[in-house]
């Protein structure tokens, strides 16, 4: 793994002091986008794809890039299915090396997650866990409507409900997603420092962890080579 990431600068030392008002200004308005007929195709394939499994409990992979995590969800998980779900048809086309057998109970698939999430919640598909691995931190300041917790998407994500999990290099991002996920909740929401290697041996102890190997990302590998701090927020909704 390449030690060569650079470390996230930006002029924030704090949470943003917008961040409450655009959650809420969000929160109490209804986001009229138009699906993309590919993002609705790509939905309608994986929940095809989820059925035809049995409807086994639900994991959203959102922003898979190469679906390296995918795949890692699925060993880990192996009685629930993955929808890993990238915008970018490079990324998912990448071939991965991956030791022995693919596990059999993920797909990936190409669309907008600003679309994806909102099918989700349109069709009321409402995922067992959900994760949030490493996106776009968008540092600069101006830039705080561009990260999810920031943006009008993000009330959809709530709503969908389950364990939800978000980790980024960037403190902030982590505590800015916490705080918006408290005010749509209610939930306290804790911001932890994350290390891999050790939530692999706690995971491995009670028999959620398959053989499958850490780091869980290629960018999760590439800041920890780089000597990054990662960060996690963590919270189970119950969705309404």
């Amino acid at each position: 793994m390449h030690a060569n990431s650079s470390p996230i600068v930006s002029s924030q030392a704090d949470i943003h002091d917008q961040l409450e008002k655009l959650v809420a200004r969000h929160a109490a308005s209804r986001f009229l986008k138009p699906i993309t007929p590919y993002s609705e195709a790509a939905f309608n394939a994986s929940i095809t794809a989820w059925r035809a499994a049995g409807e086994p409990p639900l994991i959203l992979d959102a922003g898979c890039g190469t679906g390296v995590s995918t795949l890692n969800l699925a060993a880990r998980f192996p009685e629930h299915f993955v929808i890993g779900v990238d915008q970018s048809a490079d990324r998912l086309g990448r071939k991965i090396a991956w030791p022995g057998t693919l596990p059999s109970n993920f797909t990936k698939v190409r669309a907008d997650l600003i679309d994806y999430w909102r099918l989700m919640q349109q069709a009321e598909i409402h995922p067992d866990r959900h994760y949030v691995l490493y996106p776009n931190p968008w540092p600069k300041k101006h830039h705080i409507g561009r990260r999810w917790h920031g943006h009008p998407v993000f009330p959809a994500i709530v709503a969908l409900g389950g364990h939800f999990e978000c980790r980024s290099n960037w403190r902030i991002y982590i505590e800015e997603c916490a705080a918006a996920l408290k005010q749509l909740t209610a939930i306290k929401v804790e911001t932890e420092a994350y290390y891999p290697e050790k939530t692999e041996v706690l995971e491995r102890d009670s028999n959620i962890l398959s053989a499958s190997s850490f780091p869980i990302t290629p960018f999760e590998g590439k800041y920890l080579a780089s000597g990054h701090s990662l960060w996690r927020c963590r919270i189970h909704i119950v969705e309404a």
